[in-house]
């Protein structure tokens, strides 16, 4: 890389409770490494976001962010949770939610240390926080200051208030479809589809299989209903977004 240097954080301060994975083996098996590490580093963020109080869309900001780097660099050469930090601080202030570094770093010390208390303000904690903000800086670097996203959510809302008014309101009470609907999107962010997949595609097809999941059926006409919300979505697109959901679910047994 090009520009000012300094010294690495993630390779700088590494307290015990970011301590590094093993490497594994060439191939599908360090691949799946991999994918395991990055679904556990955004479950990670998303209950760090939660105790933090941040928004959902601060939170889904830190996602894209952690999954935009290493797109870009290799996972063993940095501490993914450090990154994870990182990406929650930037998060914070692309969204105007700003969070104090000694936050982010007391909550996810007590993420691995339950019960623990917060750090003391010794030099490891200094360090610690000097290298968060100097990661920030790194992965700004690596995106080329490219650091606001559209997300599915805009989608999701209006699509839920359109399909809402084609459902019987008591089919639609008796089922959480939109509650479900949340959950999936959510939960798109533990892998790369949040950022392999255009924001309204995502927004469809979470709807789409919440629909399914409790049978709901919308009244048919010349186009189908997600026709008529998204023109440019096909079924093929849909089955995609599906498709990868699932396997992020395959990835969640994995990981227990």
């Amino acid at each position: 890389m090009e520009g000012p240097s300094f010294s690495l954080p993630v390779t700088r301060i590494r307290p015990l409770w970011l301590a590094p994975g093993r490497r594994g083996s060439a191939g599908d098996a360090e691949s799946d490494r991999e994918l395991k590490t990055h679904f556990r580093v955004c479950r990670f963020i998303m209950e760090t976001g939660v105790k933090l109080g941040m928004r959902s869309v601060p939170v889904a900001t830190a996602c894209v962010l952690y999954h935009r780097f290493f797109e870009r660099v290799k996972l063993q050469a940095y501490e993914p949770y450090l990154v994870a930090m990182s990406c929650v601080y930037l998060a914070g202030k692309v969204e105007e939610q700003h969070t104090r570094t000694r936050d982010i770093i007391n909550v996810s010390h007590r993420y691995f240390n339950s019960g623990s208390a917060p750090l003391e303000c010794d030099k490891e904690f200094w360090d610690l926080r000097d290298s968060v903000v100097q990661c920030e800086l790194l992965i700004l670097r690596q995106l080329n200051f490219q650091v606001s996203f559209e997300h599915p959510h805009k989608y999701l809302l209006h699509y839920l208030l359109s399909v809402k008014s084609l459902v019987n309101r008591h089919a639609w009470s008796r089922t959480p479809i939109a509650e479900t609907s949340w959950a999936l999107l959510r939960d798109c962010y533990h892998g790369a589809l949040c950022i392999s997949h255009t924001p309204q595609h995502i927004a469809v097809a979470t709807l789409h299989l919440a629909l399914n999941s409790y049978g709901v059926e919308l009244p048919v006409g010349e186009k189908e209903w997600w026709q008529v919300l998204c023109v440019d979505v096909t079924k093929a697109d849909i089955d995609s977004v599906i498709s990868d959901l699932l396997q992020l679910y395959d990835m969640e047994a994995k990981c227990i």
